[in-house]
């Protein structure tokens, strides 16, 4: 499930690490809200309102401003502070004892109190119900939860887990209300009960509607009365024209990046429309299976590598609205760095790429397939496989074409290890490398390539898992991304920036656009 800017916090320090209090901010339980009510327009479908399922960047959305978790992403933020909790700290040296005291007067949106009892309830409930398109694969380092009064939680961790508190700070850390949702299945009814800034009145395939949460005790001030979610289900087309015609006040993810880059270039002085850009830290790569016969082998791989043009791919594919990348890391994560511009040069070198054809015994035009799934990705990912295609038949070694595949299909393929060279997309769940490292890597990782390396599965992600000061951790972080600069089992090609296209008496969208990923409901006024 994104990068750079302004609002990015300074680095996470080891004392701070260790012990994350409270800063200032009332938990009085006013939270009325003031101002005018806005209205969304969304391209992306919500697929749950139980914060067991919903790995989705529209769900977590819903989580982010109706669920509370111990710990949030301040604005422009990217390290966990006290959110439903007063403070939670590490206990010991080893990073595996995590422990968290409660805010006083916490309730849920239908007056309950929300106890140490909830939160022990939520995390075994997520972690029980296992739903595979839910968030328990985040919190698989917990081995066990002990609540032993009504304000304290202790999370017993199977291993050394610096990050423990970014996962529990995303939507994956949502608090449920115990006499609200079974502890062995989901809640079907598209309702939702939790602490958060605002409550979900009402749900359906076409809209949500959000009204301030009056028993909110938190940090956050609501700056409107309410938001009015409208889903257009991926009619780009739709979602352009209801702003310009003003029937929402603004749009977020869903538009085409040829309506925005058009969009900001027409603004003039009587525009009706802006667009504010933010940080973002979504990445897109091209992932090479190492146990297939042609790019399993590593000089076809780096060939590819000094042959695509990002530059061009950025510019002519996605009219400027992403950057290209040349580490797995993002720019704006720390630890990032660019090994993959160090070794392949930022234009494509064709002569390079002979060579190491030549040097490895490769002889003859190189024959590829692309492969593309645009229902799960978008539609320019067939046109910006189309365009790396072109790029690698134009330097007279590859013979490439792109195939284009329903998502479905698309993932049986990949895990019977059908396809050479595919799309991966990902959008993090916390702004930390070891969210851009770990899943990538090993057994079972989600790129489903095949590749293994046991310098970074045996030493550096376990070594940066256990460091609570992170930037201690970036001379691991350094290293694993040289390694995969060298072996190739993946080309990064861009990380994305965050937009959102508003009419103009809308306030406060760029809180919404930074590198933690969480939209701000409360931070959004109309005038």
């Amino acid at each position: 499930m994104m990068r750079r800017n302004q609002w990015l916090a300074a680095p996470l320090g080891a004392a701070t690490a260790a012990a994350l209090l409270s800063g200032c901010g009332a938990a009085d339980g006013s939270n009325a809200g003031s101002g005018k009510g806005v209205v969304m327009g969304i391209s992306d479908k919500v697929k749950a309102t139980d914060p067991a399922s919903g790995y989705d960047p529209g769900s977590w959305l819903l989580f982010n401003n109706v669920y509370q978790s111990l710990l949030s992403f301040p604005k422009g933020g990217t390290t966990p502070e006290p959110d439903a909790a007063q403070s939670c700290a590490f206990e010991g040296a080893d990073s595996k004892v995590y422990k968290c005291t409660l805010r006083s007067g916490l309730k849920f949106s239908n007056g309950n109190s929300l106890t140490s009892k909830d939160v022990k309830y939520s995390f075994d409930r997520t972690l029980k119900i296992n739903d595979d398109d839910g968030p328990a694969v985040m919190l698989a380092s917990i081995a066990g939860i002990d609540a032993p009064d009504d304000k304290t939680v202790v999370f017993r961790l199977k291993t050394a887990d610096a990050t423990f508190p970014s996962k529990i700070a995303s939507g994956a850390g949502a608090i449920v209300d115990h006499r609200e949702y079974p502890a062995d299945k989901l809640r079907t009814d598209d309702k939702a009960i939790g602490s958060g800034v605002y409550k979900l009145d009402s749900f359906s395939d076409k809209s949500a509607s959000f009204s301030v949460n009056p028993s909110y005790s938190g940090k956050a001030k609501a700056k409107n009365t309410g938001v009015t979610l409208k889903f257009f289900n991926g009619d780009q087309a739709a979602l352009k024209a209801v702003l310009e015609s003003g029937d929402v006040d603004f749009a977020f993810r869903g538009l085409a990046a040829k309506d925005i880059a058009g969009l900001a270039a027409s603004k003039t002085g009587d525009s009706k429309v802006d667009v504010v850009q933010g940080t973002g830290a979504e990445v897109e790569h091209m992932v090479f299976n190492v146990h297939d016969p042609v790019v399993g082998k590593l000089p076809v791989r780096k060939a590819i590598a000094y042959l695509v043009d990002r530059e061009a791919l950025v510019k002519d594919v996605y009219a400027g609205t992403a950057s290209p990348l040349y580490s797995i890391v993002p720019a704006g994560i720390a630890g990032h760095t660019t090994p993959f511009f160090d070794r392949y040069g930022g234009t494509p070198q064709p002569e390079k790429a002979k060579a190491v054809l030549k040097a490895g015994g490769v002889t003859g035009k190189v024959k590829v397939t692309l492969y593309s799934t645009p229902s799960r990705y978008g539609p320019s990912t067939d046109q910006q496989f189309q365009v790396i295609a072109k790029q690698l038949n134009d330097s007279g070694l590859f013979e490439a074409d792109m195939k284009s595949v329903d998502y479905d299909q698309y993932e049986k393929d990949i895990a019977a290890g059908k396809y050479g060279i595919y799309i991966k997309g990902w959008v993090p769940d916390y702004p930390d490398a070891d969210n851009f490292t770990q899943p990538f890597f090993g057994p079972g990782n989600v790129l489903q390539n095949n590749y293994e390396n046991k310098e970074i599965n045996g030493t550096i992600i376990p070594s940066t898992s256990a460091k609570a000061d992170r930037t201690a951790a970036n001379v691991d972080y350094d290293r694993l991304q040289d390694i995969v600069a060298d072996e190739v089992p993946l080309l990064p090609l861009w990380q994305g920036k965050q937009y959102a296209v508003t009419r103009e008496n809308v306030n406060g969208l760029q809180w919404s656009l930074d590198a933690s990923t969480v939209f701000r409901f409360w931070e959004i006024s109309k005038g």
